[in-house]
């Protein structure tokens, strides 16, 4: 889990949700616990809009998908008004079928918020009272419990969207107060009730792609974090391996104007200014082009910037999108069927950052390599002090390559997958929801490997002093020696991994080096 938040909001930081203007960051925000939930007065007209036409058809005879009839190849099965209730807890209950770990508490979070906000806009037919539920179970810390697998995005994310509905019909599981309980006693505790719903309503709560976004959504937010730490771990493998400043000049990446390359490339030029070893070797120095990992991060890492920029293009796009089915059009008083629910487009985007990420980490490894191996950085075999009696950081290179390979894997597509569901009337399917784990797992990995890359220049750095690198590298690598100490002896290496992990996921690591900046 990237972060471990509260259970109940801490902050006074309020996001008013409208179901047209939420932004990731805001997501991340309820994630982790740090601000409030409210319905938009204008949303809530909207809903209360929508909710009176569902009732108009369910009061009549025409058949209405989802309202007075089955579901997916039982649509055209005609249900009696008395049994309407009954339909839609028979639909929470008979979809509630997935397996596997519980969704991290803020990937739960995330989750229940966009199903909150494509709520709110207005296309579904919930009751006020429904959704307003599902806001104060977010308000007052009550957390369904949700597997994470058993969606192949294709009406939507069923699976874990119905195990999020569970908890308001009070069945299933739910986290309150650090505790997992019965998810009627944790409403309970929170001083909720339970809900019992009327037509549409258990529909209106399973149709929607909200897990692959939720999951997603966080994942991207990761990336982005981790975009920027490999710049930094790279400048400083650059300095501590003597490397040329020159392929960074604005002329190159004018040339060729791919905006995350340039982006990119001033983020180095930034990172490196002020270098007194770039000084070290401007006169004299046989060689006269560095390795493609050192010379290309421009080039590399800014694919990935603009690989994440399209996910989150994407992304916003769809955390604001009404996914139901049917939709409820007040305009024109029409419930109609149509395929918004269909995660195809968060599940290429998605497989785009498991991409991106995974070639941050590829050519992070490399470096490692160039640091490590003494016939290509001039340094101690390994960077170890009495190599040989001293491993150095030998299996911490075995480490990262292990990661890359794993991830090389995960970077597989799951969006040209599809096995048909539902007697074949689910046909085609976007296998999102794996795109969104392939994803989060892409990003743990990425962090790891970056850390073992920071740890490693950081060593290498030490080497170098009592020359000092450019100021943005010289920042992270005093940042990473306030917790962990210059290699002398071999040690448990896995705790200095750990270490600076901590500090890229807490985000020091960058402020360090954003205010040297």
């Amino acid at each position: 889990m990237l972060y471990a938040p509260p259970m109940v909001p801490t902050a006074q930081t309020r996001v008013l949700i409208d179901g047209d203007t939420l932004k990731l960051e805001e997501i991340l925000q309820v994630a982790r616990g740090e601000a409030r939930v409210e319905l938009s007065p204008e949303a809530a007209r909207r809903v209360d809009a929508s909710r009176r036409l569902v009732d108009q058809v369910a009061e009549g005879d025409a058949p209405a998908y989802g309202i007075n009839t089955g579901f997916g190849t039982l649509a055209e099965v005609r249900i009696a008004k008395k049994d309407l209730r009954e339909l839609q807890r028979n639909l929470i209950l008979s979809h509630s079928v997935g397996v596997g770990r519980p969704l991290p508490v803020d990937e739960a979070r995330a989750l229940l918020l966009l199903r909150c906000n494509v709520l709110a806009k207005g296309f579904s037919g919930i009751r006020a009272q429904t959704l307003n539920l599902a806001i104060e179970m977010l308000n007052r810390g009550v957390t369904p419990v949700v597997p994470d697998r058993g969606s192949v995005g294709a009406s939507g994310d069923l699976a874990p969207l119905a195990h999020l509905a569970l908890v308001l019909i009070g069945e299933g599981e739910a986290f309150f107060e650090g505790q997992r309980m019965p998810g009627a006693q944790a409403l309970r505790k929170a001083g909720l009730e339970p809900s019992v719903l009327e037509a549409k309503e258990g529909l209106a709560l399973v149709n929607g792609t909200q897990a692959m976004c939720a999951v997603g959504t966080l994942a991207l937010l990761r990336g982005e974090v981790l975009m920027q730490v490999a710049d930094v771990a790279g400048s400083m493998t650059l300095e501590g391996l003597l490397g040329s400043h020159k392929p960074f000049l604005a002329e190159i990446h004018d040339a060729r104007p791919h905006p995350g390359q340039r982006a990119s490339a001033e983020h180095l030029r930034r990172l490196l200014a002020g270098s007194e070893l770039v000084e070290t070797h401007q006169v004299n120095c046989d060689k006269v082009q560095d390795p493609y990992s050192l010379r290309c991060m421009p080039q590399v890492h800014g694919s990935a910037r603009d690989g994440l920029a399209y996910a989150r293009r994407v992304l916003e796009v769809e955390a604001n999108s009404a996914t139901d089915n049917p939709l409820v059009f007040v305009g024109t008083e029409r419930i109609v069927s149509g395929g918004n629910f269909h995660g195809q487009p968060v599940s290429l985007a998605l497989d785009v950052v498991a991409i991106a990420l995974t070639q941050l980490a590829s050519i992070s490894e490399r470096r490692v390599e160039q640091l490590v191996n003494p016939s290509l950085s001039g340094l101690p075999p390994f960077l170890a002090k009495n190599s040989g009696l001293n491993s150095g950081f030998m299996i911490a290179q075995v480490t990262s390559a292990a990661l890359v390979a794993e991830s090389r894997i995960l970077s597989h597509p799951a969006s040209v997958d599809s096995i048909p569901s539902s007697a074949g009337r689910e046909d085609h399917v976007s296998m999102g929801m794996t795109a969104a784990l392939k994803a989060r797992q892409v990003a743990e990995h990425v962090r790891s490997c970056l850390a073992i890359e920071l740890l490693v220049a950081a060593q290498a750095l030490d080497l170098r002093r009592p020359v000092k690198p450019g100021r943005g590298a010289e920042a992270a690598y005093l940042c990473i020696r306030e917790r962990v100490p210059t290699l002398d002896r071999d040690r448990e290496l896995h705790r200095d991994v750990e270490a600076v992990s901590a500090l890229i996921d807490s985000g020091e690591l960058l402020t360090a080096v954003r205010r040297a900046l």
